[in-house]
């Protein structure tokens, strides 16, 4: 318990809840616009394997990034063609997402990395230096030193998503749009237009978050590395009530269960293994358990629009 240090937890947590908060900012503008992503796990996993994949091919873990956000726009596309234009079953089409981007990463595994068993090459980690002047304030420097640009960017876009959801005319109409489509469609909204917007933002922000997954905590991709986060991001939506502040809050809660897991092993506890590892999960559950009666959800949420319907 000697070898706890605060800033070394809330430096893992910021890090941890990364690629959560992508995801989670993802979630809150696809179900704003009335359009449930359950995929958003198969989007995050198919950004995390090519981010690496760009990274590998380029030596440029920008372009990795880069090549992240796309593939994740591109699945969400699906997910909009479907949910939007076919009027399939968003859940459905979100589920089998997720089955087709895990098989999909694993193939391009054995295609792309000569047949190795489970994961790619290390490739380049995004560099994050700081002065030298920074890293040497007491506490300050230790703990930016400790974060990378992937959290960095994360906390800018809860900002950058708050105010354009809740100050600007486009936000005005995505929320218009995931509450009441029809008075949206009257008022000469598109609301294919936005909803598809939306879906495909929610892909590319998921996609980040993949990347922010590999490239940023682990500069390679194995399978089964995503591990349940982008259905952690649905549940850290949820309990933040599809606000971006709310589910910031909710993501750095469960990343804090995790990373206190991870030095919790290093106390020297007679705990077993598995209880440590059940932590960032349970609290998942308690938190829906106890505030989803609570939140609300876009009225239009998961319902597909017919244009001129009654």
């Amino acid at each position: 318990m000697s070898d706890f240090n605060l800033i070394s937890l809330l430096t893992a947590t910021l890090r941890i809840a990364t690629p959560l908060i992508f995801a989670a900012l993802g979630g809150v503008f696809s179900e704003r616009s009335g359009v449930v992503n359950i995929g958003l796990e198969g989007m995050m996993t198919i950004g995390a394997f090519f981010a690496v994949y760009g990274s590998f091919i380029t030596g440029n873990p920008v372009v990795g990034i880069v090549f992240a956000m796309v593939a994740g726009g591109l699945l969400a596309l699906v997910h909009a063609a479907l949910s939007i234009n076919l009027k399939s079953d968003q859940v459905i089409s979100g589920t089998a997402i997720n089955l087709f981007a895990t098989a999909l990463a694993s193939f391009l595994i054995f295609i792309l990395f000569n047949g190795k068993g489970g994961q790619t090459d290390i490739v380049k980690e995004l560099p994050y230096n700081l002065p030298e002047g920074i890293l040497n304030i007491p506490f300050i420097g230790e703990f930016l030193g400790g974060l990378n640009w992937f959290v960095i960017l994360a906390i800018i876009l809860v900002f950058v998503s708050h105010y354009v959801i809740y100050k600007t005319p486009m936000g005005l109409r995505i929320r218009a749009v995931g509450e009441h489509p029809k008075a949206a469609d009257t008022l000469g909204i598109n609301v294919y237009k936005v909803r598809y917007l939306c879906v495909v933002l929610s892909g590319v922000l998921a996609g980040l978050g993949g990347a922010a997954l590999s490239l940023g905590i682990t500069p390679l991709y194995r399978e089964g590395m995503v591990a349940g986060r982008g259905f952690i991001a649905l549940a850290a939506m949820i309990f933040g009530n599809w606000k971006p502040f709310g589910a910031l809050g909710a993501c750095l809660l469960f990343a804090l269960g995790e990373s206190f897991q991870i030095i919790a092993q290093g106390f020297s506890w007679s705990v077993p293994t598995e209880f440590y590892s059940m932590i960032p999960y349970i609290l998942t559950m308690l938190a829906l358990a106890g505030f989803v009666g609570k939140t609300n959800a876009p009225a239009a949420s998961g319902s597909p629009y017919e244009k001129g319907s009654r």
